[in-house]
């Protein structure tokens, strides 16, 4: 386990992870209301077939907001797998502390500020 969490804070960042984990696959399941992805991008290029064009903006922003979320779920899932493993909260770039006030806000975060800065990762890690 790393060192610089106390079991406190270790426990506070997985019950954060939970629900964080637990909110997108609420709003996964109803954004595709039990579809699979395919199923669903079907469903909304299908809609109001009058006006193709707009669905076709429409069937993109909704791919790419789904999209984003699964990401963001694989993310959060992986960071529950390595919260009690010897490198969680380490910058997978330096080696250096992950501060735990960043790790309250993005508890998946794999990179200090600095370094997420530098490749440009700040959001994803």
């Amino acid at each position: 386990m790393s060192i610089h969490l106390t079991a406190g804070q270790r426990a506070a960042l997985q019950a954060k992870l939970e629900l964080r984990r637990d909110e997108l696959d609420r709003r996964i399941a109803l954004h595709q209301q039990g579809l699979s992805r395919a199923e669903h991008a079907s469903e909304v290029l299908n809609q109001d077939g009058d006006d193709a064009p707009q669905r076709d903006a429409d069937r993109e922003i909704d791919l790419a907001l789904s999209d984003q979320e699964l990401a963001e779920l694989g993310d959060v899932s992986r960071a529950l797998r390595r919260l009690n493993e010897p490198g969680f909260g380490l910058c997978v770039d330096c080696g250096g502390v992950i501060p735990y006030d960043r790790l309250q806000v993005e508890p998946q975060a794999l990179r200090c500020v600095d370094c997420a800065g530098r490749t440009g990762v700040a959001r994803r890690g």
